[in-house]
């Protein structure tokens, strides 16, 4: 498969990704629907640790269907571990899912709810796989943590992100972006669901093992507007705002979600 054109839009949106992509209609596609009573509490499941500490971002830029923040991956020395993994997981990249208004914009959902926007940090198993692309084609090759984000009183660290936004504001932009560590974007409680998935954007492999944090972080209604301002298309293009970035929930099929707290 070449790299096929895809979007959010009616014509290349998720339900027609199955067409070129066909991993899409598969047994452990993500996002899901997070139904709380159903989640498994797993006293084996062990506290997640993030090592964040000397983190090394490089990038930000805007792909066209979202804004990403790149980071130096040559060591495990940013990565998390713990938690349902055997190995660290380094960090690769992290962006944003988010909606045109407050009542969707995540990919996960909890007990059905939406929240404005989601986080996805993504991190690769490189003590058993040589290259990111190799680990994203592997069943446990990625780990990505999901962060909720509601409305709610400024955050403070945001604001060194969404002021960047206006280098990458177009598609096919990219501008340096040093030393920027995500672990201000984390919740205090680390407690998480986990469960085995997909990437949500085609290739939609079926990779990743998906740790979505219960407490979510807030950030201000000014700032969620600074990511409607970005624009899915190119300078020479017609403007397109970047909104409704996401993928609807996928069916569970089977799968378990596990709890690392007790309901």
């Amino acid at each position: 498969t070449g790299h096929h054109s895809w979007g959010y839009g009616q014509d290349d949106g998720p339900s027609e990704w199955h067409k070129s992509y066909p991993i899409a209609q598969g047994n452990r596609q993500s996002p899901i629907d997070i139904v709380s009573a159903r989640a498994v509490y797993d006293p084996n499941l062990k506290p997640l640790i993030i090592s964040y500490e000397s983190c090394t971002s490089l990038t930000i830029s805007n792909n066209g269907h979202s804004v990403m923040v790149e980071f130096e991956d040559s060591d495990d020395k940013t990565a998390i571990s713990g938690g349902p993994f055997e190995n660290p997981f380094r960090l690769k990249q992290f962006h944003f899912h988010w909606g045109t208004k407050h009542s969707q914009g995540s990919e996960h959902t909890i007990d059905g709810k939406p929240f404005p926007c989601e986080l996805h940090l993504v991190h690769w198993n490189a003590r058993k796989y040589a290259t990111f692309g190799e680990a994203a084609s592997a069943p446990d090759g990625l780990a990505v943590v999901g962060v909720f984000l509601e409305i709610g009183k400024e955050h403070a660290n945001m604001n060194r992100l969404t002021d960047a936004f206006y280098m990458v504001k177009f598609k096919g932009t990219k501008a340096q972006f040093r030393s920027f560590n995500p672990k201000c974007l984390l919740p205090l409680s680390l407690d998480y669901w986990t469960y085995l998935g997909s990437l949500t954007t085609p290739p939609l492999n079926e990779s990743v093992t998906w740790i979505v944090l219960k407490e979510p972080i807030r950030i201000s209604e000014k700032q969620l507007e600074k990511f409607r301002m970005l624009l899915f298309t190119s300078e020479e293009d017609k403007r397109v705002h970047m909104v409704n970035n996401f993928r609807p929930p996928q069916p569970l099929k089977g799968r378990v979600v596990r709890a690392s707290f007790k309901a």
